[in-house]
């Protein structure tokens, strides 16, 4: 009996002060001092991030003019890269601002009070907009984690999963979201918690060949020169037209010639299926066909093309290769020129014999 009229009386003294903080946190939070102390701190967090946004921005603009005029690509990636840094330090200079003008709000309306008391206050708040601000906090972790791993910066041309449709080139890059602009022109924005990959167009085209097997050599190159008076050349069409870069004659009155033209990423179809059926027009409408087979595209990246190279190579080889220990052919190789040896001494003994 005692012990239930102690905690009765625990509990009602709990009540008690759990009820007095909270008429006390409503009375400093809910009174008009407080409120226009908080309006004029966030009004003037906004000003300053927007003075020191706009200048940091015509910094990444000079940083994007000095990157398009550039030819080496090494630089051009360098100055991509501060770009993107210099667009992610405004969102966390706005950030920093509205932190600062939140303490400087509480400090200004609460002198009185600890600094722990602040934790406390922030802690209530935070526990009770855990709901709404947790996707903020989550695209925050997923930027931030994006950002410092370099997935990506500004300028560049991405494809982002899960999204088949969703490509173009970055405009925007920001901690909670990133922005893109496709090839007809839209915007469009994303999450950062919702990119679960990205693909990158590392020199911003693609590269095509198309191969085709002729039965006339001079008549496959004249072949290649009609089709190119057919293909739409410009930015976001063919940037540069087909190029002969291999001839080899690979049969009887049979030639193997390459072409490359590159595309803007997304445009692949002006070669892979319209320069192909322009050729086929192109030769059916001739006097004499000399196209042996469809003409073959495919993608024709210098750098993918030696990075697979390599991998075969490697992959081909034997396991005894790669640790450097002789293969069985030399070994055989080597144990038959020792008995041919021995085999030839002991002849000329007998001889001498």
């Amino acid at each position: 009996m005692i012990y239930n009229i102690f905690a009765e009386t625990q509990l009602e003294g709990a009540l008690d002060r759990s009820a007095d903080i909270l008429s006390g946190v409503a009375d400093t939070l809910f009174n008009a001092k407080s409120l226009m102390t908080l309006l004029i701190a966030l009004i003037v967090s906004a000003l300053v991030g927007r003075l020191i946004a706009s200048v940091l921005r015509r910094f990444a603009h000079s940083l994007s003019r000095r990157a398009d005029k550039s030819q080496d690509l090494k630089e051009v990636n360098r100055l991509r890269r501060v770009e993107t840094m210099t667009v992610l330090t405004i969102a966390l200079i706005r950030m920093l601002l509205v932190v600062l003008a939140l303490y400087f709000w509480w400090a200004y309306s609460h002198p009185n009070q600890q600094p722990t008391a602040l934790i406390g206050a922030s802690a209530i708040v935070i526990i009770i907009a855990s709901a709404t601000i947790g996707p903020i906090l989550r695209d925050l972790a997923y930027g931030g984690v994006m950002m410092a791993e370099h997935w990506f910066g500004v300028g560049d041309h991405v494809k982002i999963e899960p999204f088949a449709d969703m490509e173009g080139v970055v405009e925007r890059v920001t901690l909670r979201s990133t922005q893109i602009r496709g090839l007809s022109g839209e915007l469009i924005w994303v999450n950062n918690q919702n990119i679960q990959g990205v693909r990158i167009s590392p020199k911003g085209v693609r590269t095509m060949a198309i191969d085709i097997f002729v039965n006339d050599l001079k008549q496959g190159l004249k072949l290649i020169e009609l089709t190119n008076e057919r293909l739409p050349i410009g930015q976001l069409l063919v940037i540069k037209p087909l190029k002969i870069m291999s001839e080899n004659v690979v049969g009887n009155n049979l030639w193997h010639i390459v072409a490359v033209a590159e595309t803007a990423p997304g445009r692949e179809w002006l070669l892979q299926d319209y320069a192909t059926n322009a050729m086929k027009e192109i030769d059916e409408d001739g006097k004499n066909k000399v196209l042996q087979t469809d003409p073959i595209a495919r993608f024709a990246d210098a750098d993918a093309e030696a990075r697979y190279a390599r991998t075969i190579q490697n992959a081909r080889k034997s396991p005894l290769q790669r640790r450097g220990l002789p293969l069985p052919e030399v070994i055989a190789k080597q144990l038959g020129g020792a008995v041919i040896k021995n085999q030839t001494k002991r002849r000329a003994n007998k001889k001498s014999s």
